[in-house]
Order: structure tokens, then sequence, then C-alpha cells
């Protein structure tokens, strides 16, 4: 699914309707790549018996620790200034510097993409990423070009990773063809920046949709797979993640990379936590638990954490 095989389909005059065959034929054999999706009762039924099996034992004081150090401390409201963010990288991340040595900062900062200018300067810890929400977020429902250009901007403004929505109305029209082209052309535009593609979990009707809009998301250069937006569908769900997780595996026994998974929206308790942190290291490995591979997008996580530490 690269730029080049994009390029075969009007090689020849034929009807366009035999493109589209084509082109379908294209994406279900990328589908039948991986293991079929299961249903959402065996989803359910695995999840919850994985979880109750191997949670426990997970929760620790050094998982705890090792959680603070994959977080994406985010703020994305209609109300926040210059003022609020900059307070918050100064107090939950500069500040925070030292009173705790042997617990890792932050991941990130992640924000709305006219932020990140904000943030690039607040910030004063070595090795916390700039993030930034972009390209028609939360709703992905704007012009290409306006997405774009946004995703551009956000990366010039000093974003070292880019969070996006994948294109759902597309998802569902099953225009496979123009979904991967808008979010290749993102991925261009991100430059060197990481590229987090959305899912939006929460709005999709089964185990079985997740399944492929991970697959193609990770077809079209997502870095990260990012479960929800945290605006207006059900955030995160261990089931949604358990099918995530079983695309990343197999996907890396195909490709040979090893992209990365990002639970977010309603992940607040050390807790919740947890659960995501188990289901990371029991389905795809210890070698995902790392910030380039594994993070939780939160708000008040951070301070559940640093209160049970």
């Amino acid at each position: 699914m690269n730029r080049n095989e994009h390029e075969h389909h009007h090689d020849c005059d034929c009807h366009h309707h035999h493109d589209e065959e084509e082109l379908e034929d294209k994406y279900h054999e990328c589908f039948n790549r991986f293991q079929p999706a299961l249903t959402d009762a065996e989803v359910a039924e695995k999840t919850a018996q994985l979880l109750a099996e191997k949670a426990p034992k997970h929760f620790t004081e050094d998982t705890l620790k090792q959680l603070h150090g994959l977080i994406d401390l985010t703020t994305l409201t209609t109300l926040d200034t210059k003022d609020s963010v900059w307070q918050m990288v100064d107090t939950e991340v500069n500040q925070w510097e030292g009173t705790r040595p042997d617990v890792p900062h932050v991941a990130a900062v992640c924000t709305y993409p006219n932020f990140t200018e904000t943030v690039r300067q607040a910030l004063q810890v070595k090795d916390v990423s700039i993030a930034a929400v972009a390209a028609g977020f939360p709703a992905s429902q704007t012009f290409p070009e306006v997405k774009i250009a946004e995703v551009g901007m956000a990366v010039l403004a000093g974003a070292d990773e880019i969070d996006v929505v994948m294109n759902l109305g597309l998802f569902k029209e099953e225009a496979y063809e123009e979904l991967t082209d808008e979010l290749q052309e993102i991925k261009e535009s991100c430059r060197g920046a990481r590229l987090k593609v959305i899912l939006e979990t929460g709005a999709l009707a089964s185990a079985e949709e997740i399944h492929r809009a991970t697959i193609l998301a990770l077809y079209s250069g997502a870095d990260f797979v990012k479960t929800s937006t945290g605006k207006g569908y059900p955030g995160a769900t261990p089931e949604a993640v358990y099918t995530i997780c079983r695309v990343l595996k197999q996907y890396q026994k195909i490709s040979g990379r090893r992209a990365g998974l990002k639970v977010s929206g309603g992940v607040r308790t050390a807790e919740d936590a947890v659960k995501y942190y188990t289901l990371v290291q029991e389905l795809l490995g210890a070698e995902w638990l790392h910030k380039d591979t594994f993070r939780i997008g939160a708000s008040s996580l951070v301070q559940d954490i640093r209160k049970r530490l």
C-alpha cells in the first residue's frame, strides 16, 4: 500500500468499476493477511479472563512508576489559554522535575495545535515530547487541504508528535483508497514527527470494525494507533485495546515494524492504567512497555498515580 502501488490504477482505459474492483481486492488482500477478527463476545470473554488472572500481580509500585513515564499529559478544552497551558507545563512538569528522582517524568504534553509554541517555550525538561492534535480534531470533518496544512503548521511550531482522527465517514463508506491517501498525505506533512492515528473506538460498531480500522491505520503509516479522542464518544475500553493489540502483534510479524498503542479517553485511575498495562504486557510483550510504543493520554491520571506513590 505504499505510494508506488497507488500509481497503477489508471494505467489502462478500463472502466471505472473495474478499477474499483481491483482496489477492493487490494484492501481485502491486505485484511486477509491477518487472522480474522474475533466476535465481540469472544473479545469480551478473553479480555475479562486475562485481566482477572493477570492484572492483580501487575498492581505494584514499580508498575505505577513506569506508567507515570508513559503518560501524555493532556489538556484539550475550549477554555484553554496560553496562560493555563503554560501553568500546566510549569507545575506538572517543570516544578515536579527532581521531586521524585525514582519516577520518570511524563512522556509528552499534548494540546491543541495553537498552543504548541506555548508548550515549547514553557517546557524546561529534556526528553518530554511535544504533541498536538490536528487535522480537524475531534471529528476529522474538514477539507483534506486544511488537515494537511494544520498538521504542517503544528510541526513547524515545534510538535514532535501529531494526533489525528481517522476519517470515519470514509471508513463507514468503505472508501478505503481515499481514506488511506488522506492519512498518507498527513503522514508526509508530519515530516519527522510521529503520527498517532485515532480510531475513535467508541464510535465503531464492533471488534471487526476496530480490527479493520487498525489495519488501515498501520498501512497508511501510523506510528501509533490510538483508541479515542475523549470527546463525544465513549473512551477507551479493555475490549477495544485487546483487538488493537492483536492486530499490532500480527502486523509486527508480517511487516517487521513495531507500531505503538495509545490508550486515551476516560483513563483516570491507577487501576484503569494497570489494566491497560496488563493487556500490553500479556498480548504484545515487555518490549512494548516503553514510551516509544505505549502511551496513555490523560489529565487526572497523573495526580492519581502521584497520590498512590
